[in-house]
């Protein structure tokens, strides 16, 4: 079991603490720190900023919008990153959803999966560089032929840089079964949110399914998968549910439109459906401070570690017999970083 440290994405302001946070975790053996975006602070800047001032943390993005930068953009970033921190990238990737991929990016949502295979498959074309990047598309194709303003001169390039790792691990979002499925077949992780040991036996299906596939890049040996997990250490568990329990609300009814909401799609398959539809009904409706309260304790729970450190310990442990090779934590504060450390 490893540990990684979730800085998430910002929210009005940068938070001010993430460089004791990274000393405390390069101290304490973590193997990796990971930035996320929505619609406000990116993935890279950030990463690359504070990322300067480690030696041996790996640096991921967990996770950076597919619709927020063509492949090769991404690669571009990707292959410079991974020179600057001496080949301690790793490439975490995710389709958002309809709301922000069409109300942020103004790109076209549909076809989520065939979209990341092909994503998938031009950046590893661009890291490689083996010769110039040609894709025939539909969704990224190199070089545009054809469209509105399009002159028909596009040339097929291959990056002037050499790539220090041509490999650069992909690790990508994915929370339905088709999408974990495809994960499994062609990335070399899974990055799980709202992870919980409870449907190991679900997700093993899923995963299977994907390294069973012709050509699947790995196997369940040589296959990373690394769960989100907010972690409190504390003898007052009750308070640190209601700390999350707005969290959990939001993305079960406020990340996502009354149609489509993996978020909740999700927490239905773990056996809330009910409560999924009240919360989102509420939540659309504008009573928040209702949603938050509609949230049942072990809905917030049973995607946590929370306790005493003896507690938090054993919960370790089930999550790493579930298949758990890496806990993405979002500690809040060095204490539990250490803590955490020290317990695995």
């Amino acid at each position: 079991m490893k540990l990684g440290l979730q800085l998430g994405y910002w929210g009005a302001q940068p938070p001010a603490d993430v460089p004791e946070l990274l000393r405390a975790a390069e101290d304490s053996g973590f193997d990796s720190v990971f930035t996320a975006e929505s619609w406000g602070s990116d993935t890279y800047t950030p990463l690359a900023w504070w990322g300067a001032s480690t030696t041996t943390l790996r640096l991921g993005t967990a996770v950076s919008q597919l619709s927020a930068r063509p492949p090769t953009t991404l690669a571009m970033a990707a292959l410079t990153l991974d020179h600057l921190s001496g080949g301690r990238h790793i490439i975490g990737l995710g389709v958002s959803g309809p709301q922000v991929v069409e109300g942020w990016y103004g790109q076209p949502f549909a076809k989520p999966l065939a979209r990341t295979r092909e994503y998938v498959r031009v950046v590893r074309e661009v890291l490689a560089r083996e010769g110039a990047v040609v894709s025939d598309g539909p969704h990224y194709p190199l070089p545009l032929r054809e469209g509105a303003g399009v002159t028909g001169l596009g040339k097929p390039l291959k990056p002037i840089v050499h790539p220090l790792r041509a490999d650069i691990p992909i690790w990508l979002g994915a929370e339905g079964p088709k999408n974990v499925a495809q994960t499994a077949e062609i990335a070399d992780g899974w990055l799980a949110i709202f992870y919980t040991p409870r449907l190991q036996g679900m997700y093993d299906e899923w995963l299977d399914e994907g390294f069973a596939r012709p050509g699947a890049r790995r196997s369940r040996a040589d296959f990373e998968i690394a769960a989100t997990v907010q972690c409190v250490i504390t003898d007052d568990v009750p308070a640190a549910i209601d700390r999350y329990r707005p969290s959990t609300a939001l993305y079960v009814g406020g990340m996502g439109a009354a149609e489509k909401n993996f978020h909740a799609d999700l927490y239905c398959r773990m056996g809330y459906a009910d409560v999924v539809e009240d919360i989102g009904k509420l939540f659309r409706a504008g009573r928040k401070a209702e949603a938050v309260a509609a949230v049942p304790d072990e809905m917030v729970r049973e995607t946590m570690l929370v306790g005493t450190a003896d507690e938090v310990r054993d919960q370790i442990k089930v999550w790493e017999a579930a298949g758990v090779t890496t806990l993405m934590v979002t500690a809040k504060d060095v204490e539990t970083v250490r803590q955490l450390g020290a317990l695995v």
